[in-house]
């Protein structure tokens, strides 16, 4: 059958405008991202944070890969017989090889360190000097980590072109200077990078402790089918963060804040990204003393650029009292 040209020069449409948007996380975004999780890893298991920056880097081609957008993995980490979770099959050194497939990138994170701590293969790694990274390089290479042959100076070249031996000397609290790098655009509607002079963003006092209080578990409640929990006296979006693996820039996209809010005047912080819509029973809210968009779209799990699209409103409109919105798309 022959394509006319009608249908001809859409279809070409369609694949420039797929190329066109089709964006690639850098090196330096990649890092951006998940220094902070490498850092975490480093200190609850000891494996510098330089080598699982650069081995995330090298193995997921920066979080592009077909592993990391598809199966959230990495690492390039194999099913192995231990492995009980889901998985994913994807050419390697054979055809359509078996590799673990994760629900989120911190679970693989997480388990790539967990699958270096565990496997005694690599338990001579734990006695080099944290700031070693060439004998890490080189000790997962010999204890078999990957066949390639050049591993070990890719992996350093990776480190050293990027300075990602910094991170080896770091903790959660130093680092935390860098958790506000990005915040929630509420005009985009998603987690986009600061710019402008970095003396003008939100400093994190040097004495503020991130450790996680084990007296202050918080309770996980549910709100329009979306976890969330209340703030307890002395919480900080990092505390928070940490507690629920997540990055700070995460918790606030969340919760339809940015890096300047402050989370004494909150009373309860969403741990899972709010719903598009109201529960089916909430289909409007008449607007009270005090109410903001904000607070109604809080009180209900609904995103605030949902809200606004309902209503038709734009950032900065102004609601008057006894304004009825919609909390569901209008009929």
């Amino acid at each position: 059958m022959k394509m006319n040209k009608i249908h001809l020069i859409l279809l070409m449409l369609t694949v420039s405008c797929s190329v066109a948007t089709a964006q690639r996380m850098s090196r330096q975004s990649y890092i951006d991202f998940y220094k902070q999780w490498a850092i975490n890893e480093m200190e609850r298991v000891g494996i510098p944070a330089s080598i699982t920056l650069a081995q995330g880097i090298l193995e997921s081609d920066c979080g592009n890969s077909v592993l990391a957008t598809e199966g959230n993995n990495h690492f390039g980490i194999k099913c192995h017989s231990d492995w009980s979770g889901e998985t994913m099959y994807h050419d390697d050194d054979r055809s359509q090889e078996c590799f673990r497939k994760y629900s989120s990138a911190y679970d693989s994170f997480k388990d790539h360190s967990d699958f270096i701590k565990q496997k005694s293969r690599y338990a001579s790694l734990f006695s080099l000097d944290k700031n070693d990274y060439k004998g890490w390089a080189y000790g997962l290479k010999a204890a078999g980590y990957a066949t390639d042959p050049s591993y070990p100076t890719k992996l350093i070249a990776i480190i050293e072109e990027m300075g990602l031996d910094v991170y080896d000397n770091c903790d959660a609290t130093s680092s935390a200077e860098n958790a506000h790098e990005y915040t929630y655009d509420i005009n985009a509607g998603k987690v986009v990078r600061n710019s402008g002079n970095t003396d003008s963003r939100p400093k994190v006092k040097k004495d503020v402790s991130f450790t996680i209080n084990p007296f202050h578990e918080h309770t996980v409640e549910y709100n329009n089918g979306v976890r969330y929990i209340a703030v307890i006296g002395g919480d900080t979006f990092e505390g928070i963060a940490r507690e629920f693996h997540l990055m700070v820039s995460e918790l606030l996209a969340y919760n339809d804040l940015d890096a300047t809010a402050d989370i004494s005047s909150i009373k309860y912080l969403y741990i899972r990204s709010k719903r598009n819509r109201a529960h089916p029973d909430c289909q409007t809210h008449v607007v009270k003393e005090g109410d903001t968009l904000w607070s109604i779209a809080h009180k209900y799990g609904l995103k605030l650029r949902k809200l606004r699209k309902f209503n038709h409103l734009s950032v900065g409109d102004e609601i008057n009292v006894g304004d009825e919105l919609n909390l569901r798309r209008s009929k």
